[in-house]
Formats: C-alpha cells, structure tokens, sequence
C-alpha cells in the first residue's frame, strides 16, 4: 500500500456521490506498502480503505473483489468491499480502476508470539477451505515465466554468489514434478498484513490482492518465512512454527506430499519475494509516496532454506 497517485479530498467527495456512506470527514494516504495507491478514508458513517489499482484491469480489480466479497460473507475476517448506488463494486478514480472496502480494528505486530502465530496458521486453514466454496478463477501472476523473466531483468545487479544462489533455486523450481494441494491463495500474508486487537486476537487479514490459485503449502510458507523467523532474522524459531502449522492442520490437514514438500516451498516462497523485491529496488516506480522493501533478507532467507534443519512436528 502505497501512494502513486495523489487524489484530493474534493475529488474523493464528488466520486462518493456514487455511494450512500454521507459526507467526506477525512483522507489520509497509506504509505506502506508498495503496489496499489492505498488511502484510509472516514464518512458520516464509517471508516473505510480506497484502493487505486495502479497495474490491475478493471476485470482483475473486480475479481479480486469478488473473492474479498465472498470470504467476509462466510464470516472470515477480512475487508469487506462496499457496494455503489448502483450495485457495483469498482468505479474508476484518476482514471484507474477504484474500490472502498471497510477498515478493520487492530493494528500490525512486530513481534510475533507463539499465539500469534497459531492465529495465522488458524486463519490460512479457514481461508483456504473457505475460498474452495467460491466460483472464482485467479490466474497465477507469479508463475515460472515471471521467475524467468524478473530474474534476467535483475541479473546485472548481482554478485557472483547472488547469480549462483539464483540459478541454483530457479533450477530447483523448474525441475518439481509435485501435484500438491491447490487454490486460492492470499500470497501476501505477512505481518503487516494481519491485524490484532487489544486482546490479543486476531481482528482481520488484509490486501487480498496478490491471490492466486498456487499450491497451498505456499501460502503457508510464505506466512512462516515471515511469522517465525529466529532472533538472526533468517532461521525458524520451532515453537512459533510448529504453532502456525498445527493450527492450520487442524483447520485443513496437510496431506503427506505437501510434508515431503515443505523445504520446496519454503525455498519457493522465500524465492519469490528475493526477486520481486530485487526489482522494485532496482526499478523503483514513480509516486507521491513509494516504499521499496530491501532485498537482501529474502537472499539470506532463500540461502538457508536450502540446507539449514527444518521445523515441523
């Protein structure tokens, strides 16, 4: 979440017209964050998130949509997006495809707990049966193409070890003949992508808007390349893995393939945040306000994946 496209409060009054939320009371950008133009928005009745997509088609947009729609309607803890006067979900702002969802209580933690954790992985097993319920089809963005693609893009900027620790995960990727569980991922859940109350529970998952259909486990790992790192930032503490993992087995049991998978998509996940970070840093976008996330931790992480001993039961 960020800001690429500066809008200004007259301009968000006269696109409110569109819905039956009352009058603007304020407008604040979102500076985290680093592909959508992202404001918190507050009415006459409520407060909200307005999302320009900066890259999306209206027909991704409203998919994404879609999908947000269906899982706060089963009762997952997730924006919800706001209908228009006229039924609709997306309008266009700037001249991009634009959406207001509800803002969600809580705020982000920084230090992860082991109960933390354990709502996560709680959240991702729910999420993922849930998703299975919706007729929605998402194309995976981030497929082995982009892999090739966003890594010859950013070949020039690497060190002889990043080059060889890149290929050597990009040959290991190709080469998985796997047929593990598959659907509708969130791919993005990191922490600042979760938030928790004052209890200590968790209120509400956010940006939705790198879901894709990808193995399951992926998703998993993602959250646990993130959510459980050790004191050094690179390795797993095991308590908080363990924790995340049994809460989602017990929401939606790993199957045994998806066990002997694990370090693949560790390695997979940790893979796919290296380059997407590599090439935001190196070929920042233009905007108000930008923020580009350092590549370096997922090489570490990626690195160790590869050999280090892996949490699990």
């Amino acid at each position: 979440m960020s800001v690429f496209t500066v809008v200004t409060p007259a301009e968000v009054s006269v696109w409110l017209a569109r819905y039956d939320l009352g009058d603007l009371l304020d407008l604040r950008g979102i500076s985290a964050g680093v592909e959508n133009t992202n404001y918190f928005l507050t009415t006459a009745r409520g407060q909200f998130v307005l999302t320009l997509f900066e890259r999306l088609p209206p027909q991704s947009a409203a998919t994404y949509l879609d999908l947000m729609a269906g899982l706060a309607g089963r009762g997952l803890p997730c924006p919800a997006p706001v209908l228009s006067r006229a039924g609709t979900l997306l309008g266009e702002l700037q001249a991009r495809p634009a959406a207001l969802v509800t803002r969600l209580p809580g705020r982000p933690v920084d230090q992860p707990t082991i109960a933390h954790c354990a709502a996560i992985g709680a959240f991702l097993g729910r999420m993922h049966r849930i998703a299975a319920e919706i007729d929605i089809r998402l194309a995976n963005p981030r497929c082995q193409d982009w892999h090739a693609e966003t890594a010859q893009a950013v070949a020039a900027h690497l060190d002889a070890d990043a080059a060889q620790l890149l290929a050597a995960a990009l040959a290991r990727q190709a080469s998985r003949r796997d047929r593990l569980p598959r659907g509708v991922t969130h791919g993005d859940l990191f922490r600042d992508n979760a938030l928790f109350g004052d209890d200590g529970k968790l209120a509400g998952v956010i940006d939705f808007y790198f879901a894709a259909e990808n193995n399951l486990l992926f998703d998993v790992a993602v959250a646990v390349n993130d959510w459980c790192l050790a004191a050094d930032g690179v390795g797993l503490d095991d308590a908080r893995t363990t924790a995340l993992l049994h809460a989602y087995d017990r929401e939606r049991p790993l199957a045994n393939a998806e066990r002997d998978a694990w370090r693949d998509e560790l390695c997979a996940a940790a893979l796919r945040f290296w380059l997407s970070r590599l090439f935001d840093y190196h070929q920042p976008r233009d905007g108000a306000v930008v923020g580009i996330k350092d590549p370096e931790p997922f090489r570490r992480i990626l690195a160790a994946r590869s050999v280090d001993p892996l949490p699990w039961f």
